[in-house]
């Protein structure tokens, strides 16, 4: 009985596309901003290859930014998934 309960409550598989990929970028320039004001050493080594590409992060601060910006962008996926509008 709790099987079928968690099966009527199941929504429609998300399939990846542009839409996704736009708000995925789109969280991770949100991350990358806070990060850039928030971080107090970010220039911590190891160096990444052409640090002013990369704004003057070090791999650390690089790593950190894009992995909390995934997580923000897979939340707003989700959420919008949820809600209907993707």
């Amino acid at each position: 009985m709790f099987t079928s309960t968690l099966l009527a409550a199941a929504t429609t598989p998300l399939e990846w596309s542009p839409t996704v990929g736009l708000i995925i970028i789109l969280a991770n320039i949100v991350a990358i901003a806070f990060g850039k004001s928030s971080i107090k050493y970010p220039n911590a080594e190891p160096a990444l290859p052409s640090p002013n590409l990369f704004g003057g992060f070090g791999l650390p601060a690089l790593l950190a930014t894009t992995a909390f910006g995934h997580i923000l962008g897979v939340g707003a996926v989700l959420g919008l998934h949820n809600l209907g509008r993707i």
